[in-house]
């Protein structure tokens, strides 16, 4: 089974096998047909790097220009946050660490330091900085306030983003942060508000982080307790019978994550600030924004599998998961069988016979643990070399 042990060194051994905004396969037993039909009997050690491109959670330049001109949103009512930080010590006797993200006004920072957390305040809008470093001056480094975007570390492309680049490895390293073994606890909790207009960019970085042992995840199970729109938390939870809104990203999630409803807030119960750090009232002309305040704010938690990672899906091979859904949910309404003909050469009836599954399953009615269970056990076939085809088109 795989076994991630204590420390940086064990992690980083993953970084390797990922590029600026995309990640290669190396030996995993990924072939091309015409690979097959070149070299039937090519070894594994022979394999090229294919590239498999991500475009979900690539940033491009009109992209960020446009999150800087995003509204931003932060909790402002003292009862929501002596709410959301007694959520967050839930039992807990000894202090924990939360990561906040964007504090703004640092409200809810104030009620986070109450409860003996020790906090540290991941602030993209320098405008707040004076203020939130203000909040920690008698606490004795209960309070670290950094210039940074949460959602904006560790960029894949290399994008000069605002405020500047911010590594997740440096960050931790000045903080005193350890890396602890993915089978222990929660190394640390992270707190915030996904972003209006990119929730769904921040959904596919995050995974992509989580399933490579990278990033934040590079330092175990860290634990998300944040707020989403109600349509993105319907499109998380969806299951198969929710045919319009279950997609591949809701099974990475739901294969990945423990997720608890923790609480739903209306707009209201939120402020609006512009770029320069002004209060603005939450009336607005622009028509999607307007969309969206009438909308509720789910507030969830996100817990990493402690059994998430197996013998046959490990941060090494994830990515050919990633690439199976997605393939998959191209074709949402076709047949299971039909898409492993596609997928790879491993007897398709053997496989659907060893999951126990109808050669007549459609892709829109298997649960998220099946797609799992469907990728283990393609992957510890014995009898093929290659476990995997490769189309260009993929």
């Amino acid at each position: 089974m795989w076994a991630p042990v204590a420390g940086l060194p064990a992690r980083l051994t993953f970084s390797v096998f990922t590029g600026a905004g995309r990640f290669y396969v190396l030996g995993s037993g990924m072939a091309t047909r015409n690979d097959l039909l070149e070299v039937p009997h090519r070894g594994l050690s022979d394999s090229r790097p294919l590239p498999l491109p991500c475009p979900d959670i690539e940033e491009s330049s009109s992209w960020v220009s446009k999150c800087r001109l995003d509204h931003k949103r932060y909790v402002t009512n003292r009862r929501l946050a002596e709410s959301l930080a007694q959520i967050l010590q839930r039992k807990q006797k000894t202090p924990q660490l939360v990561l906040e993200c964007n504090p703004g006004p640092g409200i809810l920072t104030q009620a986070l330091l109450k409860t003996g957390a020790r906090v540290v305040a991941l602030e993209s809008d320098k405008t707040f900085i004076p203020h939130l470093e203000s909040l920690g001056k008698n606490l004795d480094g209960q309070l670290d306030v950094v210039h940074c975007d949460f959602f904006k570390l560790d960029p894949r492309n290399g994008t000069l983003v605002r405020p500047p680049i911010m590594i997740s490895q440096m960050l931790f390293q000045n903080l005193g942060i350890q890396a602890l073994p993915w089978s222990a606890g929660i190394p640390l909790k992270v707190i915030g508000i996904f972003p209006i207009k990119s929730e769904k960019k921040a959904l596919w970085k995050l995974i992509y982080d989580l399933y490579s042992c990278t990033s934040i995840y590079r330092y175990g199970r860290v634990e998300l307790n944040m707020f989403i729109t109600e349509k993105e938390y319907q499109k998380l939870m969806a299951k198969p019978k929710n045919t319009n809104l279950y997609q591949a990203l809701s099974v990475l999630w739901q294969v990945a994550c423990d997720i608890k409803l923790l609480r739903m807030e209306p707009w209201s119960s939120f402020d609006f600030y512009t770029q320069n750090g002004q209060l603005e009232k939450t009336k607005t002309k622009h028509r999607e924004l307007s969309e969206l305040i009438q909308q509720n704010l789910y507030f969830i938690r996100m817990t990493p599998r402690r059994k998430l990672f197996t013998e046959n899906l490990t941060p090494i091979n994830f990515d050919i998961f990633f690439q199976m859904l997605k393939q998959c949910f191209g074709k949402r309404n076709a047949k299971l069988a039909d898409h492993l003909h596609s997928l790879s050469p491993v007897d398709a009836k053997d496989i659907l016979m060893q999951i126990r599954k109808h050669e007549n399953m459609k892709i829109s009615n298997m649960c998220p643990e099946d797609f799992k269970r469907l990728f283990e056990t393609i992957e510890c076939s014995k009898d093929y070399t290659y476990k995997w085809l490769c189309d260009d088109s993929i």
